[in-house]
């Protein structure tokens, strides 16, 4: 895949970089240095340019964290397995419809962000920490909607700060483990009831199977065709995905 892309690349710099050639008529040379410090702000620049990067290098932990993305993904692995079908569909399927899934659901929030933190800092009108704090607001009250009182109250006893008089006081370390074991609880509810049906059609071909003396073969072998024809005939897709839209509302 990288062999593949490497091309690609540096056909998008050369002509990227083919206006400037004209105009110079030479390559670009980019220089990357190590001076002193001569002011505080160009410190206090550099270190905010670290951060950027850390923030960008965590991005993908963050949406599993802050989102449904959790929720979607585990439903849907639970589906295959209790499907039988293996890799069928693909990781790569999967969560791939697990991350639109997940900007679909949240739009709203990505919105909100995007209007009161994101345009306002870049349009200079508000400081980067009243940027950030705009931001978090959003992601958590949709993590406080969707997080248990007893999963909260876990982690805030165990958080040695000052004691919150409400559920929107709590901090982001406190919201954010609360939020994603009451996500893995409903995935894990929802995968159950998934599975049920399944067991049940696994049973019943095993038990005709074991009726006829063909002991040897395979109940799956058997079963998943059947699974497969009882998901299409339900509309299954359409049910799950349904049911995790309506969930996250």
């Amino acid at each position: 895949m990288i062999k593949r892309l490497t091309p690609l690349l540096l056909l998008l710099l050369f002509f990227g970089a083919a206006p400037l050639l004209a105009q110079t008529g030479g390559f670009p040379v980019i220089n990357f240095s190590l001076e002193e410090s001569t002011s505080p702000q160009q410190l206090n620049t550099t270190i905010q340019i670290v951060l950027l990067m850390t923030v960008l290098a965590l991005a993908p932990s963050i949406l599993v964290m802050t989102t449904a993305f959790t929720r979607i993904v585990v439903i849907f692995h639970f589906l295959r397995q209790a499907i039988g079908t293996q890799n069928t569909p693909s990781n790569q399927i999967l969560i791939s419809l697990a991350l639109f899934l997940t900007y679909f659901v949240m739009g709203p929030v990505f919105t909100e962000i995007n209007d009161n933190a994101l345009q306002p800092y870049l349009n200079e009108e508000i400081e980067q920490q009243e940027a950030f704090q705009l931001a978090t607001e959003p992601v958590k009250r949709f993590m406080l909607i969707h997080t248990r009182d007893k999963e909260l109250a876990l982690f805030a006893d165990y958080f040695q700060g000052e004691i919150p008089t409400s559920r929107s006081e709590l901090s982001l370390a406190v919201v954010i483990p609360a939020f994603m074991i009451s996500e893995l609880r409903v995935a894990f509810q929802i995968g159950f009831m998934l599975y049920l049906p399944m067991l049940l059609i696994d049973m019943v071909v095993s038990a005709v199977l074991m009726s006829m003396g063909m002991m040897m073969l395979p109940p799956v072998m058997i079963s998943m065709p059947f699974k497969i024809l009882l998901f299409v005939l339900v509309d299954g897709w359409y049910l799950i995905v349904e049911s995790i839209i309506n969930g996250l509302r």
